[in-house]
């Protein structure tokens, strides 16, 4: 099977079954080459219903995760995008494609260097990629969508506060075996509303705090 059928066949018995179904999300990840950022050892399971090792202990989301997260995120022509956690660039080409503009960061500079060179197969995609810890003190720009790409064992506020107006956050908080993916919308200055949308198990973020132990 050539990689353009298996894309598709990818989005038909993958990603359109876990109701995804915003069609333009369907779209894009028809159009984007997943093979193309897949690591060159796993480049056979490109499509495959599974994460994929990309390096230091993190894996590239499976089709299905990154779908649901760019249709929760509702991501339109004119949103400006935040990507924390670059990975190998995949979904940032993918939110580039539906938004005005994506900047993604990541703490290691090599899954940076690897997007930018996977990028180059989306000549379209217009993405500005930045080696930075998520957690250092600087704070961040206002943005119309975050996706938060590993997990978070406790949520931490600071994303959401980068969200300007009616923005849109997705993330997902906890720990092993069980992890909430949630959608988090700013409603104004000092109001944010949460929904759980579905349960999971992805990495955390490096240098993501953790639970605080219990005391006796």
């Amino acid at each position: 099977m050539d990689n353009v059928a298996a894309r598709q066949q990818m989005v038909d018995q993958q990603i359109r079954t876990w109701e995804v179904l915003d069609p333009r999300v369907l779209d894009v990840l028809s159009a984007v080459p997943r093979e193309a950022f897949v690591p060159a050892a796993y480049r056979e399971l490109a499509f495959a219903d599974a994460p994929i090792p990309i390096g230091f202990g993190q894996h590239m989301l499976a089709p299905l995760l990154q779908g649901r997260i760019l249709q929760a995120l509702g991501i339109n022509s004119s949103d400006s995008v935040l990507e924390v956690g670059t990975g190998t660039g995949y979904l940032s080409a993918c939110m580039s494609l539906l938004g005005a503009s994506t900047h993604s960061i990541d703490i290691q500079a090599e899954f940076t260097a690897a997007a930018a060179a996977n990028l180059r197969a989306v000549p379209q995609a217009r993405v500005s990629l930045e080696r930075r810890d998520a957690f250092s003190s600087a704070a961040f720009s206002e943005y119309d969508a975050i996706a938060v790409t590993g997990s978070l064992p406790v949520y931490d506020a600071r994303f959401q506060k980068a969200l300007r107006i009616g923005g849109r956050l997705f993330a997902v908080v906890g720990v092993a075996p069980v992890m909430d993916a949630i959608l988090v919308r700013r409603v104004d200055s000092t109001e944010w509303i949460r929904e759980s949308l579905f349960e999971t198990v992805i990495e955390p973020l490096l240098n993501a705090p953790s639970p605080q132990g219990f005391v006796f």
